[in-house]
């Protein structure tokens, strides 16, 4: 069994690398690419066991792939569309069928209940905007449709808010990379704009994390 340390140094590797490995891909699978591209967004935001999925960084380099000529953009954008809002109702669709559990502390070391009650606090904040805010939210936009459907958010007023926020996610991620994503300077800074990237998707997540840590049980 392979240990944590050589998976993690992986997953870095390919994360910091997104464009080497996406264009392997494009070159091994052609137009399945699309396809393989929509199972990883659509896991990404549909499971709860997979927040670790790449996100924002992936939508990044595949835009500047669709700037260079190497993907259509109109299929990605479709595509990925598709599978955001489509994994978040997967996501909630869980969360409904576990509500009784997750509430009635059945859900075992699976859910936090700390950490339902805290995100619950957020919901109460910000009402379904939570769906759309959450979108930029590394991990967290894992778990906030999965909690919407716990906490019982009307099916009609989550769909409105995860097509708003899915598609938002998805234009800003994808034309980001499109516009800026071959510019000289990026090109041969990739491995840094990607960090940069990543850590500035995950400042709001950190500072709800410490904000919590703060805040009375």
């Amino acid at each position: 069994m392979m240990s944590p340390m050589p998976l993690l140094h992986q997953y870095a590797d390919f994360l910091l690398h997104l464009d080497r490995h996406l264009g392997a891909i494009v070159i091994h699978y052609g137009v399945w690419t699309y396809l393989i591209m929509f199972v990883i967004i659509f896991c990404e935001t549909g499971l709860v066991v997979t927040p670790f999925l790449p996100g924002d960084s992936l939508l990044f380099v595949l835009g500047a792939m669709a700037a260079s000529g190497t993907l259509q953009l109109g299929l990605l954008v479709v595509g990925l569309t598709l599978a955001a809002v489509g994994g978040n109702m997967l996501n909630y669709a869980i969360g409904v069928f576990l509500a009784d559990e997750v509430t009635s502390h059945r859900a075992g070391p699976f859910v936090n209940q700390n950490y339902i009650k805290r995100t619950h606090a957020f919901f109460e904040k910000y009402g379904a905007k939570t769906i759309i805010i959450t979108r930029f939210m590394p991990i967290i936009r894992t778990f906030a449709p999965f909690l919407a459907g716990v906490g019982g958010m009307p099916y009609a007023k989550f769909t409105i808010y995860n097509i708003i926020g899915g598609t938002a996610w998805v234009l800003v991620g994808v034309l980001s990379g499109f516009f800026f994503g071959n510019l000289p300077f990026v090109r041969h800074n990739f491995s840094w704009v990607i960090l940069v990237i990543v850590g500035i998707s995950l400042i709001p997540a950190f500072l709800e994390f410490f904000k919590h840590k703060r805040a009375p049980l």
